[in-house]
């Protein structure tokens, strides 16, 4: 993963302009890290090669706009929940129109599932299993999809019991290609 990922997320959110630059919060720093983050997870598979840094920087657009939604902001200072609701939605945006750039629909279908699925686990108040579902769905994204993955995405649907440890399994047993 490029060191600077947050950065280059920071200086484009800021470059873009309107109310999003106007929120963000001082220069980014390395306490604020994406190290090993869904980003980095994404970027470091087989699919990614040739757009590691492009598929780095929007997975992590979008998991802002994910922290915006259920988290902590890392780039953004603190603003009312109905705004950053709206500001984590346009992360999302940007993320994804940065994937159907690339031409990668699968890809898109998996980031959307799992902004779907992490949403699902924090509905039901389960942050540690909307984690799990973030990395495992980071992992599709640069790994391509796997049998396990789809299996631990149903049981997040059905809100089945072992539906964290299959996330967790899934994230790690990445198929050997696309």
């Amino acid at each position: 993963m490029s060191a600077g990922v947050l950065a280059r997320l920071h200086e484009l959110l800021r470059d873009g302009g309107g109310m999003i630059a106007e929120l963000l919060a001082g220069e980014p720093h390395s306490g604020n890290g994406a190290s090993g983050g869904p980003g980095a997870r994404a970027a470091a598979g087989p699919r990614a090669s040739g757009h590691r840094e492009d598929y780095e920087l929007l997975v992590e657009a979008v998991y802002e706009g994910y922290l915006l939604h259920y988290g902590t902001p890392r780039l953004l200072r603190s603003i009312e929940d109905d705004l950053g609701l709206l500001v984590g939605d346009r992360l999302y945006a940007i993320g994804l129109e940065r994937l159907v750039a690339l031409d990668d629909t699968a890809a898109i279908a998996e980031l959307a599932d799992t902004i779907t699925l992490a949403a699902l686990a924090q509905s039901g108040g389960e942050s540690e299993l909307a984690e799990a579902v973030w990395m495992a769905g980071a992992s599709a994204v640069g790994w391509g999809t796997s049998d396990a993955h789809r299996l631990a995405k149903q049981l997040v649907v059905e809100g089945r019991p072992g539906a964290l440890e299959a996330m967790r399994t899934s994230a790690e047993a990445l198929p050997a290609s696309p």
